[in-house]
């Protein structure tokens, strides 16, 4: 799997020192998954190419324990070496980390400049189709290029894949670019070959600088790129959201009117006077009550239904809510000394 990057300009030599590595040179990173190489296939003076190439062991992928829970990867045969993924992103961050942070010691009057860059990728999994390529694309400014790849292209009447092929070209700062490439390579695949924390949240909004929070599919980004993990996700979007009022109460009406779906949906026949979001309430007070927490931040606490409860437990020296708005819900937070 390999991802192309070319720059067609008066000084595309100069792309070299942007990506901080020599034209003349082929480099081998040692990654956990395999092996990035990355070389130059084309350099002229007015053209240059670089390519990053992944070369991913799919039976080390199956045998490793930080693997786990990736789909994928449980089986020996799978599309991991051949598509470009979570793997391609983590490449990225290893092999071009300094122009991903947009510094540049001889040239950086160049990384500070929109330049006509192109970019291919062969093969990207994206069961949504080009529709979802175009979608999460051109509102940043590129022309989109994506066509669904053939399940067998001797046989048509099989059909269209999962994959499609995908070019990119516009003016774009590289930093921009490979943040763009980063953070939405793992959206279209709608999955990650690691483990989806906290300190994810911080990568996304690091990486989404500047363009994620206004970004006209916003939530669907947040979303597959934290895993379709609920908290990390609306933690996200409340520091998204924090400096634009209109999509705090957007973010808020939502939330608002799913606890009000939970209401009316009961656990089981067995308890109909319980329903979902009470049992989910009551499963945080006991795994709290379980840990022997002293200290509970709640975000995106809403009415502070959870906190009203907790400040009639004993155990809890410090309890704060903060709101979806970043706004300290009133009468909710309790200090004792």
């Amino acid at each position: 799997m390999f991802l192309s990057l070319t720059l067609e300009h008066e000084q595309a030599t100069d792309l070299g020192y942007l990506l901080h590595k020599h034209p003349d040179r082929l480099q081998r990173f040692s990654q956990s998954f395999g092996e990035a190489l990355f070389f130059y296939p084309e350099v002229t003076p007015g053209k240059c190419t670089a390519v990053l190439a992944l070369e991913v062991d799919p039976v080390a992928l199956v045998r490793k324990v930080g693997t786990k829970g990736f789909r994928a990867g449980d089986q020996y045969v799978n599309d991991r070496p051949y598509v470009a993924s979570s793997f391609m992103s983590v490449a990225i961050s290893d092999v071009l980390g300094t122009a991903l942070g947009g510094r540049s010691a001889e040239r950086q009057e160049l990384a500070d400049m929109a330049l006509p860059f192109s970019v291919e990728v062969p093969v990207v999994p994206c069961a949504n189709g080009p529709g979802l390529v175009e979608r999460l694309f051109a509102p940043l400014g590129y022309q989109v290029e994506a066509q669904t790849i053939l399940l067998d292209p001797s046989m048509p009447d099989l059909g269209e894949s999962r994959y499609v092929s995908l070019k990119l070209s516009g003016e774009q700062r590289l930093r921009d670019l490979l943040g763009h490439l980063y953070v939405l390579l793992p959206v279209l695949d709608n999955d990650k070959h690691y483990f989806v924390g906290e300190a994810e949240v911080e990568k996304l909004l690091q990486k989404g600088e500047g363009w994620l929070a206004g970004h006209p599919e916003r939530d669907l980004i947040v979303s597959r790129y934290l895993k379709h993990r609920r908290q990390l996700a609306n933690a996200a979007l409340a520091q998204l959201v924090a400096e634009e009022p209109a999509l705090v109460e957007e973010v808020a009406q939502r939330d608002a009117e799913e606890i009000a779906l939970e209401a009316t949906l009961p656990v089981d026949d067995k308890a109909p006077k319980e329903n979902l979001h009470d049992r989910r309430l009551g499963a945080v007070l006991a795994t709290l009550r379980a840990e022997g927490a002293r200290k509970v931040l709640d975000l995106g606490c809403g009415e502070g239904k959870l906190l009203r409860q907790l400040l009639e437990e004993n155990q809890f020296t410090e309890i704060v809510g903060l709101e979806v708005s970043h706004r300290l819900l009133e009468g909710a937070e309790k200090r004792l000394k």
